[in-house]
């Protein structure tokens, strides 16, 4: 059954998900009044032999408004579960459903009080007051902080209000009567109340376990997910997101490949630790650089990374990207080289088009990928700065799609260059190394 709470157009997912939980919350509040309405009745039972022993007129008065307050409290329990399966339920009836709460347990006082013929001071003396604890319990169901702040009020207000009660004449029994409130059935009444509300909250402590474990199990299965994919992806993997990344799309995207010079013949003879820390060092400097312009690190190959950029501002966020890492591996070479290592330089290619993007492979093994001739374009830029000595090749399609005039900015303009697959050859720009 789906509820018109859970499922709207136009409403995020996250607060669907929120209305749904609202509304089963208030399921299970509806059959709890039930629940307890009915227990209370069955407990009015045995009080009502208790006063045929005593035979007082009031206190069989008492015993009626009770139950006839107990069978109105059920009802709205009923007609809330009606409302809920029938699919008629709308959000504000929660709020109303929480003043009836408070109504229920003030009228059943202050009728008590009328009855009884006792001021408001004896309000506490009455059996009914106790229902009080049981309308908090179901606040606490709810999870709803304001709404419990609402019912806290409503209750604190309502008792303060009875306080000020004064009948037009005090009883002249009242002191019997108050002597009455007090002795054994009324008492057990209290009990089977605190009871009452002591289960509520069993069952709020046994939901709210449930949705933390829910909850716990939903970050472990998201972070096992984020193991084999970028973690800028986190956000869609929520509410279902691997599903649309899996189907995949076609879309404009920046690639950026770098690339360390000299790394094989460095290797050469060097110790797997040196090796190590040199790669660890590497891939320090790509990740910061970037998560700084919003980069999305695709993969690395061995001392290489890929790296792509989408949305608002690709082109020009991977021209920066590639000019931080050009200045950050100069800086890093003059670094080593002042060390007494030897210093190593690296190769940039970047280039704007069209890719497929998407996740790909089984549940063991996932991986988000591009594909397409801008990927290949991409790695062969890079490629190209040992050919032209250059530190960063980029296409002409990418300075456009970033507004950047080469002449302005210092770009060199390349002989163009016919790749595998095209007629025409691609217009180029570089920079060398600083």
């Amino acid at each position: 059954m789906q509820n018109p709470l859970a499922v709207r157009a136009g409403v995020p997912a996250d607060a669907a998900l929120l209305r749904a939980a609202e509304v089963e919350a208030e399921s299970i509040v509806a059959l709890l009044r039930i629940a307890v309405s009915g227990g209370l009745l069955v407990g009015l039972v045995h009080a009502a032999n208790a006063v045929k022993a005593l035979d007082q007129e009031y206190l069989w008065h008492q015993v009626g408004l009770a139950a006839a307050t107990m069978l109105a409290y059920m009802a709205v329990g009923v007609l809330i579960l009606a409302a809920i399966r029938k699919s008629v339920f709308r959000r504000w009836m929660i709020w109303a459903a929480v003043s009836a709460d408070g109504i229920f347990l003030f009228l059943n006082s202050w009728l008590s009080l009328v009855n009884s013929g006792l001021p408001g001071d004896a309000v506490f003396a009455m059996p009914s007051t106790w229902m009080a604890p049981l309308v908090l319990a179901f606040g606490v169901l709810r999870f709803n902080p304001l709404l419990l702040a609402y019912q806290v009020l409503l209750v604190a207000a309502g008792f303060a209000g009875l306080l000020m009660w004064e009948p037009p004449s005090v009883s002249a029994d009242a002191v019997q009567r108050m002597q009455l409130a007090m002795a054994t059935p009324p008492n057990l009444m209290r009990v089977l109340m605190i009871a009452l509300a002591g289960l509520v909250l069993i069952v709020a402590a046994v939901r709210m376990r449930g949705l933390l474990q829910r909850s716990i199990k939903e970050a472990r299965q998201k972070a096992n997910l984020t193991r084999y994919l970028p973690a800028q992806l986190a956000g869609r993997l929520a509410g279902g997101g691997l599903e649309a990344l899996q189907e995949g799309r076609q879309q404009k995207m920046a690639i950026l490949f770098i690339d360390i010079r000299g790394f094989t013949s460095w290797c050469e003879g060097r110790e797997p630790q040196e090796v190590s820390r040199l790669i660890t060092g590497f891939r320090a400097r790509v990740e910061e650089v970037a998560g700084r312009t919003g980069g999305l690190i695709d993969k690395y190959i061995g001392d290489a990374a890929m790296i792509l950029f989408e949305g608002e501002s690709a082109a020009a966020r991977a021209l920066d990207c590639a000019g931080g890492l050009q200045a950050g591996m100069e800086e890093w070479r003059k670094v080593r080289e002042q060390a007494g290592e030897e210093g190593l330089a690296a190769g940039i290619g970047v280039h704007w088009g069209e890719v497929f993007s998407g996740v790909t492979g089984t549940p063991e093994r996932l991986e988000y990928s591009v594909f397409g001739d801008t990927v290949n374009t991409a790695a062969r830029l890079e490629q190209l700065t040992k050919d032209h000595g250059m530190a960063l090749i980029v296409s002409e399609a990418l300075l456009e799609e970033a507004g950047v005039e080469p002449a302005r900015a210092a770009w060199t303009a390349l002989p163009p260059e016919v790749l595998r697959g095209r007629r025409s050859g691609l217009a180029l720009f570089g920079k060398a190394q600083g």
